[in-house]
């Protein structure tokens, strides 16, 4: 007999039944719906992938059946009735393949499984690559299947608990406690019954309590609504457009998209793997879905602690890293401390914002003292520079938990201050993570310093003279803090562009220039305040330029930079000659360049030898000429007209380009470049047409474009506006 009190009977109890009911009937359809949204992307996705799968089943011997059967099973007779591939006996008629002599029912049932088999781990390894054609009649129902789950993903997440732990208690419950709802029936019902209708009786209470108090209805008549509100095609396309690494995550998740595992796991050992892999991502505060790849990149540094993460550009270092913080915030840590070069200070907090619910503290400039004090009671993300950090007042005893040092190739002499600095900083936190873009199997030594202020304690067996061994006895010695990944490895669908906006701040001179520009309503001067200077001290977008072609080059990259203005085109070309980053720059490209010299250029990028930058003016290189010699597009600042950054993009994303691009856009905090981005966006959808393909662009030029002379009357206005500097 039971200990739990006498259950309600008849209309005292049908409330509670009900509910339950209900619940249950919610439950039920959020699973189905759920499964329902990712078999249509499965099936979407298999439409588009069977033109591959097909005639690789037919390169298939059908002696390969037996190495996912472990031999076991009889082909003889098999080739004489015409079954000679793999493709040949899933299409099979399970008559026709019964009715061959010496195989029986059993054995022809064996042999379609494992041929199903066999076409399901190829399915899986097909590359779908979907083009940004929203008149692709033929690829529009996986860009809308993609993202009707996008939608319903988020708001199903917080009643995960729902279809997964209480609607199998409640298939049970609620039918075991059926009885109850008749007081005659109680009378005529067994103890043992009783006793089990009593207990589900109960649990069915609790679980229509805990639905009322969580609104468990709202949420689930919430996700009714979207799955009831199927995106239009125009919508699916457009939100592919703006975030096509979004639409490919999610694909690859529901339709399990294979990797090669080695090169995700960045050939490390087994014994390591197994822990990263033993490891569960707390996502709480965490806002981005993470890539296979990625999702890897956050536990090894989770579980490894102090590590370089090294990832080839353009592949999400930064995500990763904030995935690590939100998994340890989830775990209750909350002090994080972000080293950073100058120039992508404003990039850290305004990626902390967007793929975060941490908090962040800017510890650099005015407020920093005050920053400080609320970052160290309250706890969050702090982002400094390399310069201020070792001005700051940091407790003695401070323990961090993580701390992210960005660019750190720029730590590698042991001698220099910010090195000794960010050595001091690491032995008081738990968790170091180096991020560097700059492949270092060529680096030997600076490698070896890197990790010896690292871990001090890991003692590297290997050597300059080792490293002509080749990558994997570089990797095998130093798997324990080093994991790099290259992009052709870990992104199956070679997105079209990857597109980084790169976000600077004025030095103290650009500001005052700036101001002028302002003053007196010159919009031209207000675009070009960023490059009075070749000295990246005193030029923010030169110091950030720098930086991203010395990263290109280091990874084999040859890179295009583009500028409207000629003026900036002279900066830069000096800048990089100057500095000794790439003393062999060609042009500057120009309108006034010849149309010969202009392809003996562009010829030159291409040579193996040859120059590895090109300086032009947007709107000469950004028509007629391939450049796909290039993959890395560097733009000094954004254009008036979007087809303008489009077309000069598609001149080096386009047929022929082996490499993934990568587009960087220079952009200055609170200044015209954000007013104009703001403007463009609402105005014009610009990042839609950032993302289009060059033919897109040209078809409907006038759907995106707007007056120059509307444009920098709204931004003149809005700049006077915001800085009361009035017209001069």
């Amino acid at each position: 007999m039971t200990d739990q009190p006498r259950p309600p009977l008849g209309g005292d109890a049908r409330p509670v039944l009900q509910a339950g009911a209900a619940l249950l009937a919610d439950g039920m359809w959020l699973a189905s719906t759920l499964d329902a949204a990712r078999r249509a992307v499965i099936d979407a996705h298999r439409v588009l992938a069977e033109p591959q799968i097909r005639p690789r089943l037919a390169e298939l011997g059908i002696e390969r059946l037996r190495e996912s059967t472990g031999g076991r099973v009889r082909l003889a007779g098999l080739p004489e009735a015409g079954f000679l591939t793999v493709g040949d006996l899933v299409d099979a008629d399970p008559a026709r393949l019964d009715a061959v002599p010496g195989i029986g029912p059993q054995t022809a049932r064996t042999l379609r499984a494992a041929a199903q088999q066999i076409a399901d781990a190829v399915a899986a390894s097909v590359q779908v690559r979907v083009e940004n054609d929203p008149e692709n009649r033929e690829t529009t129902p996986l860009v809308v299947a993609v993202t009707r789950l996008s939608r319903l993903l988020p708001a199903a997440k917080t009643l995960k608990v729902l279809p997964d732990q209480v609607v199998p208690a409640l298939q049970h419950d609620v039918a075991a406690a059926a009885p109850t709802a008749s007081r005659i029936g109680w009378l005529f019902t067994g103890r043992d019954r009783k006793d089990a209708a009593t207990i589900a009786y109960w649990r069915v209470d609790q679980a229509a309590r805990w639905a009322s108090e969580n609104r468990i209805a709202d949420r689930v008549a919430a996700v009714r609504s979207i799955a009831e509100a199927p995106p239009t095609a125009a919508e699916a396309w457009s939100g592919f457009a703006a975030d096509p690494s979004a639409f490919y995550t999610l694909l690859g998740e529901t339709v399990g998209l294979r990797l090669d595992v080695a090169a995700v796991e960045g050939y490390l050992p087994s014994e390591i793997v197994e822990r990263i892999q033993a490891l569960r991502l707390d996502d709480e505060y965490s806002n981005v879905n993470l890539r296979g790849y990625q999702s890897f990149g956050t536990k090894f540094a989770l579980v490894q602690k102090r590590v370089i993460l090294g990832d080839e550009m353009g592949l999400g270092k930064t995500i990763q890293a904030l995935a690590g913080l939100a998994h340890l915030r989830a775990q209750g840590q909350t002090l994080f401390l972000v080293v950073c070069p100058a120039s992508v200070i404003v990039n850290w907090l305004r990626e902390i914002r967007r793929h975060s619910r941490l908090v962040e503290f800017r510890l650099h400039g005015d407020g920093r003292d005050g920053a400080l004090n609320e970052w160290l009671a309250r706890g969050g993300v702090a982002v400094t520079t390399y310069d201020t950090a070792g001005a700051l007042d940091l407790p003695a005893d401070l323990r961090i938990a993580a701390l992210i040092v960005d660019e750190a190739h720029l730590v590698k002499n042991p001698e220099a201050k910010r090195s000794q600095l960010v050595g001091r900083l690491g032995k008081q936190a738990d968790h170091v993570w180096y991020l560097t873009g700059t492949p270092m199997e060529n680096r030997v030594e600076e490698f070896r310093r890197l990790i010896k202020r690292l871990q001090p304690a890991v003692e590297l067996d290997f050597s300059a003279v080792d490293a002509l061994a080749g990558p994997a006895r570089f990797r095998a010695a130093v798997a324990p803090v080093y994991l790099r990944r290259n992009a052709d490895d870990v992104l199956l669908e070679l997105p079209e562009l990857v597109r980084k906006d790169e976000w600077c701040e004025f030095t103290v001179a650009e500001r005052r220039a700036y101001d002028d520009a302002v003053r007196s309503g010159n919009f031209s001067a207000m675009r070009r305040a960023s490059f009075s200077s070749t000295d990246p001290v005193a030029c923010s977008k030169i110091n950030r330029l720098l930086n991203l072609v010395s990263t290109a080059l280091a990874n084999g990259r040859r890179v295009v930079v583009f500028s409207y203005f000629l003026s900036t085109l002279a900066t830069v070309t000096a800048a990089l000659r100057e500095s000794g980053v790439c003393p062999e720059v060609l042009g500057p490209l120009t309108g006034s360049t010849p149309a010969a010299e202009r392809q003996a250029m562009v010829d030159a990028l291409s040579a193996p030898d040859g120059p590895r930058v090109l300086v032009a003016q947007i709107q000469a290189g950004g028509v007629g000429l391939n450049m796909q010699a290039a993959s890395v597009v560097i733009i000094c600042e954004p254009q008036v007209k979007p087809t303008m950054e489009t077309q000069a993009i598609a001149r080096t994303h386009r047929m022929g380009q082996l490499n993934n691009v990568t587009v960087h856009r220079l952009l200055t905090d609170d200044t015209a470049d954000e007013r104009m981005v703001e403007i463009l966006d609402v105005k014009t959808e610009l990042f839609d047409a950032y993302a289009r393909t060059s033919a897109m662009a040209d078809a409907t030029p006038a759907a995106v474009d707007i007056s120059e002379v509307a444009l920098a009357r709204q931004v003149v206005a809005a700049e006077q506006s915001r800085l009361q500097l009035p017209l001069q």
